[in-house]
């Protein structure tokens, strides 16, 4: 059974959001994460970072980075097998100009 989650909901944005770290439920350990870009000013540039929380450290550990996204699209970043902890989600403005954009995560097994 899968679980999806809105982690940040369409809406123009100018500056990095607060990062949104979710869970999985039990037995769910691979995460697909879908950003939709549907409206952009004037070349705008975002990078969505997936980080895991290492439970010996109690750090933070980066395990994806997506490209540049600088177009109306919908990108797909999938992360497989493995997650069984809490995952924090980071999606960084590269500079001031407006961009809309939604992230849902899929958690599935």
């Amino acid at each position: 059974m899968q679980q999806q989650s809105t982690i940040y909901a369409s809406a123009a944005r100018t500056a990095t959001p607060t990062a949104a770290v979710i869970s999985p439920r039990a037995g769910q350990t691979a995460l697909r994460l879908v950003v939709d870009v549907t409206a952009i000013v004037t070349a705008p540039s975002i990078t969505v970072t997936v980080e895991i929380n290492d439970a010996a450290s109690g750090k933070w550990a980066t395990v994806l980075t997506s490209a540049a996204i600088t177009t109306v699209s919908t990108n797909i970043l999938t992360l497989v097998a493995g997650i069984a902890s809490q995952v924090r989600v980071t999606v960084t403005h590269g500079n001031g100009n407006s961009i809309t954009y939604s992230v849902g995560a899929h958690w599935s097994r």
